[in-house]
């Protein structure tokens, strides 16, 4: 409300202005056919003036905004890959019993072009993504999660993210992952209904955080070569993959 009332006087105190520069005009010049013929002037251009201003200036400086704002975002989901998520990926993948048919499809190169990930994105949505039952070693897990919880925390705290639906998803995924396995303090006890259900939640984390890896590679292939080679040469998905440079 406060923010309207402050737009209105803004408003009222400009068009005062306005009145009363022309009744100064008048004042000094007695004139008033140049002031009606130079308000119908100013008038006939106004239209053109606001598709100047607002539909052609506005709209670069709002798409140089959202580039800065994208740039910004990608370098928190390119850190949140260094930290954590390449890794969940390789643990999980050696657990996954589909993994050889994935991996043809996630078998990136610098060949790759935006159609190349647009259809392996396409194809990828449709392989299931799960852990073999009681594959993962989730006492193993539990450490690595714990490690990284406060980076978590931090990630979620991140404004930049709240325009990413599917990342901030796969972040919330990944953090009550985080919980779950923070609050069993003895994996060992836990009976086999209370592993099925910590599979659900690791296999939820799976299935998004292949799609946004897919998608991050795709940003750094378009912008961060050198991110890029360094990427496909740790490919959790590639058996080949090593981090050597042959050639």
């Amino acid at each position: 409300m406060d923010d309207n009332k402050w737009f209105i006087s803004l408003a009222g105190m400009l068009v005062f202005t306005s009145f009363l520069l022309y009744f100064l005009h008048y004042l000094i010049f007695h004139d008033l056919h140049h002031i009606e013929l130079f308000a119908l002037h100013e008038l006939a251009f106004l239209p053109i003036e606001v598709l100047i201003v607002t539909l052609v200036i506005h709209r670069m400086l709002d798409n140089r905004e959202k580039k800065k704002k994208l740039e910004k975002m990608n370098m928190v989901i390119g850190t949140f890959f260094s930290v954590i998520g390449t890794e969940l990926l390789e643990m999980f993948s050696k657990d996954n019993p589909d993994i050889e048919d994935a991996g043809k499809e996630l078998k990136i190169s610098g060949e790759w072009t935006d159609r190349t990930f647009r259809e392996a994105t396409e194809r990828i949505q449709r392989y299931s993504f799960e852990i073999s039952e009681s594959g993962t070693d989730i006492c193993l897990l539990k450490n690595f999660m714990e490690e990284k919880e406060d980076f978590l925390i931090r990630m979620l705290e991140n404004p930049v993210l709240l325009e990413h639906e599917s990342f901030t998803d796969l972040l919330q995924a990944t953090f009550h992952l985080a919980e779950e396995l923070h609050k069993r303090t003895d994996i060992s006890l836990c009976p086999d209904t209370d592993i099925k259900h910590l599979e659900g939640d690791i296999n939820r984390v799976y299935s998004r955080l292949v799609i946004e890896w897919l998608s991050y590679l795709k940003h750094l292939k378009d912008n961060f070569p050198y991110l890029f080679s360094l990427a496909i040469r740790t490919n959790p998905f590639d058996k080949d993959a090593e981090v050597f440079v042959r050639n």
